[in-house]
C-alpha cells in the first residue's frame, strides 16, 4: 500500500513525469505476479488497481456495484456537478440530452463543413508562420471547434485566454489536491475560478436577452442545457450548466489535441504507412464528384485505413490511460473481494498495451487491425458502458479531417530532427522537440 498518507503517489508521478510510464504498473507485477488486480494507496485512497480487459469490463458495466470515485482534485476542478460527480440517473438524463447533439450523425454532418473550414485556414496560418509550438497550436484548434459548438464563439481573443486557463486547469487535474501557492493544484483552482466567472457572465447575458425576447438564429448547446427539462417541468440551475459546460470544452480539445499530435508524428516516422495512407486520401479525393466542395461523410466513411491509423494512435497514446470507480457495496472482480467505498482504477493503458491481446504493443501497425476485431473490455480508448466518452464520434471526424488535408498538402519537420518519441509525452520532449515547421507541399 505504499507509505502512510503519500502511498504509492511517488512512484506514479515519478513513472509518468519521465519517458516510461509503464514502470509504475510494471513494478507491481514484478513483486506480485501478473495477476491483473493490485492494491495501492492512491490519491489519498486505498485502491484496486485492475488492469486487464475482463476485470475491467465488468466494473465498467456494473453501474449497480459502482460509481464514479475520481479523485478530490477532477472534482473540485471539473465540478461536483459535471458528469463526473453526479448520480447515475442525473448522468443518464444528461447524456441523453448532450450525446445526440454532439456525436450524433445529424451533428457531425452539421460540423463537418465548420470543422473542414478551420482545418484548412489552420494549415495555411501554420505554414506562414514557420515555426510553431505543435501541441498549443493543436489546443488552440481542437478547442476553436468546440467552443463553436457549444458557444457559438469564434473570437480570437476570448478563444487564446479561455484555451491557456484550461491548460492550468489540465496540470491540476490528476496531481495531488495540495492548496498551497506553487502547487498544480492551486493553480488550478484558480483556473476554475476563472472559468465559472466567463460562463456565469455568458449564462446571465442569455437570460437577459431572453427576458427581452430576443433569441439566437441558431442555438447552440448552452441554449440547449439552458432549456431543458426533467418529468418534473425542474431545469437546469446554473452551477449544473456551469459544471456541464466546463467538462465538455476540457474533454472536447484536450484528448483531440494530443492525439491528432501523436498521429501526425506517427505518421511522419512510418514513411510507408504515411505513403499508403496518403494513396488512401488522394483516391478519395479523385472518387469526389467535380462540383462537390468539400468532404462529406461520405468520404469520411471511406477512410478505412486513417481510420485504422487513428486506432492505433488512440491504442498507443490514450491520453486518458486510467479511469476512476469507487464500489458502493462489497463486491468481488475476478475472484478477489472489493471492499465498499474503495477505490477502483480502471488502467486502459495496460489494456491496450497487452502483448496477449496486441503482438509487440508499442509498435505503429495500423494494419494489425486489417482482420481483428477487439473483444468489449480489450481496446479502451474511449471506456466502456454508460459513460462511454459522449464525444468520441466528434474527436474523430476533427483528427480524420486534420490528418486529410495534411496528408495532402503539408509535411512536418522538427526543430532538431535528432528527437525520438518517449513512452509518454513529458515537458522535456515538449520543450525539445514540440517545435516544428508546417511547410506546405507543392
Amino acid at each position: 500500500m505504499g507509505w502512510p498518507v503519500i502511498g504509492n503517489m511517488w512512484a506514479f508521478l515519478r513513472a509518468f513525469k519521465s519517458s516510461d510510464p509503464d514502470s509504475f504498473i510494471a513494478s507491481f507485477i514484478r513483486r506480485y505476479g501478473r495477476t491483473g488486480i493490485y492494491k495501492a494507496f492512491m490519491f489519498g485512497s486505498p485502491t484496486i488497481m485492475v488492469t486487464v480487459p475482463e476485470s475491467c469490463k465488468q466494473v465498467l458495466m456494473d453501474d449497480d456495484h459502482f460509481a464514479p470515485g475520481w479523485p478530490k482534485a477532477t472534482n473540485e476542478l471539473i465540478g461536483k456537478k459535471s458528469f463526473i460527480g453526479i448520480t447515475q440517473a442525473e448522468h443518464k438524463r444528461l447524456r441523453r440530452l448532450t450525446a445526440n447533439p454532439v456525436n450524433g450523425y445529424e451533428a457531425l454532418n452539421t460540423y463537418l463543413q465548420f470543422i473542414e473550414n478551420t482545418v484548412i485556414s489552420t494549415l495555411e496560418r501554420w505554414a506562414s508562420m514557420g515555426q510553431i509550438e505543435f501541441l498549443t497550436e493543436l489546443r488552440r484548434f481542437t478547442f476553436r471547434i468546440i467552443m463553436k459548438i457549444f458557444l457559438s464563439s469564434e473570437n480570437e481573443t476570448v478563444l487564446e485566454s479561455l484555451e491557456k486557463v484550461y491548460t492550468d486547469l489540465n496540470y491540476g487535474m490528476r496531481a495531488m489536491a495540495i492548496n498551497i501557492p506553487g502547487f498544480a493544484y492551486h493553480r488550478a483552482l484558480k483556473a476554475r475560478k476563472k472559468l465559472v466567472a466567463v460562463f456565469q457572465s455568458v449564462l446571465d447575458e442569455r437570460r437577459a436577452m431572453r427576458k427581452k425576447k430576443l433569441f439566437p438564429a441558431h442555438k447552440d448547446m448552452m441554449d440547449a442545457l439552458m432549456e431543458v427539462e426533467d418529468d418534473k417541468g425542474r431545469r437546469l440551475g446554473d452551477e449544473e450548466i456551469i459544471d456541464v459546460l466546463i467538462m465538455y470544452l476540457n474533454a472536447g480539445h484536450e484528448s483531440s489535441g494530443h492525439i491528432t499530435m501523436w498521429a501526425t508524428v506517427f505518421l511522419q516516422e512510418n514513411p510507408d504507412i504515411f505513403e499508403k495512407t496518403k494513396l488512401e486520401q488522394e483516391e478519395i479525393q479523385r472518387s469526389m464528384p467535380p462540383t462537390q466542395k468539400g468532404l462529406t461523410m461520405k468520404e469520411i466513411r471511406k477512410m478505412e485505413y486513417l481510420s485504422k491509423v487513428i486506432d492505433e494512435t488512440l491504442r498507443i497514446v490514450n491520453i486518458s490511460f486510467v479511469s476512476f470507480r469507487q464500489a458502493t457495496e462489497d463486491t468481488y472482480v475476478n475472484g478477489y473481494l472489493i471492499p465498499k467505498g474503495w477505490k477502483v482504477q480502471l488502467w486502459y493503458r495496460s489494456v491496450n498495451l497487452d502483448p496477449h491481446i496486441y503482438p509487440d504493443p508499442k509498435n505503429f501497425n495500423p494494419s494489425r487491425w486489417d482482420h481483428f476485431t477487439p473483444k468489449a473490455g480489450s481496446f479502451l480508448p474511449f471506456g466502456l458502458g454508460s459513460r462511454l466518452c459522449p464525444g468520441n464520434e466528434l474527436a474523430k471526424l476533427e483528427i480524420s479531417v486534420f490528418l486529410h488535408y495534411f496528408l495532402l498538402g503539408y509535411e512536418l519537420t522538427r526543430q532538431d530532427p535528432h528527437c525520438r518519441m518517449p513512452g509518454a509525452l513529458s515537458v522535456a520532449f515538449l520543450s525539445r522537440c514540440g517545435k516544428i515547421k508546417f511547410p506546405k507541399v507543392e
